[in-house]
């Protein structure tokens, strides 16, 4: 038996997407084992000033809370590049306000590493002097990485920007949570932004995307677990 190397994670489940093969984690993320590539989505930094700014308090600890997510997938997989796949910031100013500390914590998670910016429609200018390249989308592996899922699907695809979430009855109680959700050609990431909310992926704004069979992958403590369809209730 060979010894796993010390970067080496336990393989998680396996989601199939375009002949590729990504393993989901429960931070949120998405990694690419064979481009040691990881995909991070709506992050959504600085909600929260942005909230203050229009006098609606929240509280001001979301960028910390979802960098520390960020790190978790990194310290899981060791990805030698790292995607962000739109709404990374909250507003286009969301840069500017983070604080030295948050700053300087995004900078610990880039060292070392390729960090890639996507636009999103939150933040189109991306995140200038942050670090990093810009891109409006990426192709990698044959995938085409883009913040919003395109209407129809030509090619196999990866996105962000619905923040799906699955609810389902299990043992008598009610579960509401984010998740992936694929049919083999086309990925919705969950939103990873602490104060971001979700869409039920039984709306039509994200079913009416699948036309394959549905597999809906459900964040749970530590880990994710897959949900039959038939298991999904709407909001």
């Amino acid at each position: 038996m060979t010894a796993m190397s010390a970067h080496q994670p336990m393989q998680p489940p396996a989601i199939a997407i375009g002949g590729v093969e990504a393993w989901p984690h429960a931070s949120g993320a998405l990694y690419l084992p064979s481009e040691r590539t990881l995909l991070v989505s709506d992050l959504h930094l600085e909600k929260a000033s942005c909230y203050a700014r229009r006098g609606v308090f929240l509280p001001p600890y979301d960028t910390r809370t979802t960098l520390g997510a960020v790190a978790l997938a990194i310290a899981a997989f060791n990805p030698r590049r790292i995607i962000a796949m739109g709404d990374s910031f909250h507003d286009r100013h969301g840069a500017g306000r983070l604080d030295e500390a948050d700053a300087e914590a995004l900078a610990a998670l880039q060292a070392g590493r390729d960090w890639l910016w996507l636009t999103g429609n939150h933040d189109p200018d991306a995140a200038p002097g942050l670090g990093g390249d810009v891109a409006d989308q990426a192709v990698v592996a044959g995938l085409t990485l883009r913040h919003e899922p395109w209407p129809v699907c030509a090619a196999p695809e990866i996105a962000g920007h619905l923040h799906p979430v699955a609810r389902i009855r299990l043992r008598g109680k009610t579960l509401r949570r984010r998740c992936f959700i694929a049919d083999g050609t086309r990925l919705i990431l969950p939103a990873m932004g602490s104060l971001a909310g979700g869409l039920n992926v039984r709306d039509m704004a994200i079913a009416g995307l699948f036309a394959g069979t549905r597999e809906v992958w459900m964040l749970g403590e530590g880990r994710v677990f897959a949900v039959s369809p038939a298991l999904l209730l709407p909001d």
